[in-house]
């Protein structure tokens, strides 16, 4: 979360963090292939609705994504 709150890259994570930057990436990745993240939201959101604190119709679902080109666009005009 530190990384994505703060916008710091990687190799910046303080090492008062608990560990390195490279292994807090690691370990995010791998939750993520086993799903640890999935699983957690889906059991805050069932604790959260069995509480009565989420109000549906409030809700938003954001679908939008865009296409990342390696390298970026080349926006130079030849000639």
């Amino acid at each position: 979360m530190f990384v994505l709150v703060t916008g710091i890259a990687w190799r910046f994570v303080p090492r008062e963090m608990g560990c390195s930057g490279v292994t807090a990436w690691r370990r995010l990745r791998d939750w993520q292939a086993t799903g640890v993240w999935e699983r957690a939201h889906a059991a805050l959101l069932d604790k959260l609705n069995a509480a009565g604190v989420i109000d549906w119709t409030a809700s938003v679902v954001d679908g939008s994504h865009i296409r990342a080109l390696q390298g970026g666009l080349n926006r130079a005009v030849s000639g």
